[in-house]
């Protein structure tokens, strides 16, 4: 089953309630609280995330919303893929990540949406670390966003299959198997704490409709 969400057509997922609504995307922030979405880099968000969860401290370096260019090269000379977030645009006065896309390139790629106060609006933006231009729709509103609304947002953002699915797919073409595909992209939110488990199942939900109608295409060669 699908449901309009901005005239755009959202499947729908057992379990997942699309019409859930954040209360206010902006009150840790106005309580001075953190969020671990405020930190860049997807490693270091991680981390936090893991020793929060385990009562540790880490030093406050880590936990900086964003490195010095000194750091930067320091931690990225570690590995790579420790870079993952690391080089988007800094969020601005008054702006948070409402969701984020990780892809398991060599430098972890990352997709972020994100939300700012502009007066009594809010105002959407979907940002990368190449200056991608995508389709953001809807561009403001006056109050948080559906899931569904969400989710129709990214999957529109691209004019393809979307930001979530798209990039899945596309490794097909670079003959990588269905299976490795399937894991490509991962997805999660602190405002929308479902939205993981939707695409999660949404990605399965493609890549079994493709195997359906490739049944010879083992490789994953020849994707649309």
């Amino acid at each position: 089953m699908k449901r309009n969400f901005r005239e755009f057509q959202v499947p729908d997922v057992p379990g997942i309630d699309l019409d859930f609504m954040p209360e206010d995307y902006f009150t840790a922030r106005d309580l001075g609280g953190a969020l671990p979405s405020d930190i860049k880099g997807q490693a270091r968000r991680e981390l936090a995330r893991q020793a929060a969860a385990e009562g540790r401290e880490l030093p406050p370096e880590l936990l900086a919303p964003e490195l010095t260019e000194e750091a930067r090269r320091q931690w990225g000379a570690i590995h790579p893929a420790l870079m993952s977030g690391e080089y988007l645009p800094s969020l601005e006065e008054e702006e948070v990540e409402v969701a984020r896309i990780t892809l398991a390139s060599t430098l972890g790629d990352t997709i972020s949406v994100r939300a700012r106060r502009d007066g009594r609006d809010i105002r959407f933006s979907i940002e990368d670390e190449y200056g991608t231009e995508y389709i953001v729709q809807p561009a403001s509103d006056w109050k948080p966003l559906k899931m569904g609304q969400l989710v129709a947002m990214l999957d529109g953002a691209d004019g393809e299959l979307g930001a979530v699915i798209t990039p899945a797919a596309a490794q097909l073409e670079c003959g990588t198997s269905a299976e490795e595909a399937r894991h490509f992209v991962r997805v999660e939110s602190d405002f929308y704490p479902q939205l993981g488990a939707y695409y999660d199942a949404r990605l399965e939900r493609w890549f079994a409709e493709y195997a359906a109608e490739n049944p010879d295409d083992e490789d994953g060669e020849g994707a649309p």
